[in-house]
């Protein structure tokens, strides 16, 4: 699974965001310095959140970005959806659309328990939990795990 640029630039804003929620609107500016992304690029994707539902805007000098909603209601799949689209697909497509044939026909079932695991993962983990640090168990036991580190 590859995570875009734009994505893991989503997920550090609103980690941001979820950081200081009582702190008011941080502007675009300030949460792109404080997590190096280009502020151009992240102001595109502070409008995708926006639009998708993630982030309020306020214009004017007290003006700036916050959370629509609680950090704790608002999961890591659902900013990866709203920047990338769907979470896995293969070559564009998502995998219950897809068919094969032959030696390939049990692809599908592999593509599908990808999407599933990648689901329970990123759909199980909240902004607040990353932003404090409370990664769920089962999560820090994947990341535990003796070849988690290592690239093969």
């Amino acid at each position: 699974m590859r995570i875009s640029a734009r994505a893991d630039y989503a997920v550090r804003a609103a980690l941001q965001l979820a950081a200081s929620p009582d702190a008011g609107p941080l502007k675009a500016e300030a949460i792109a310095d404080a997590q190096s992304i280009p502020h151009k690029f992240l102001e595109s994707i502070l409008n995708d959140m926006r639009r998708g539902g993630l982030v309020l805007s306020r214009r004017g000098g007290n003006g700036g970005y916050r959370l629509a909603r609680a950090a704790a209601s608002i999961s890591i799949a659902d900013v990866i959806r709203v920047v990338d689209g769907p979470l896995v697909s293969v070559r564009g497509v998502r995998p219950p659309e897809l068919s094969y044939t032959g030696p390939a026909e049990s692809l599908l079932p592999l593509w599908i328990a990808l999407r599933s695991n990648v689901r329970e993962i990123l759909d199980g983990v909240s902004l607040a939990d990353v932003a404090t640090a409370q990664l769920p168990a089962s999560v820090s036991e994947l990341a535990d795990s003796p070849g988690a580190w290592v690239n093969p």
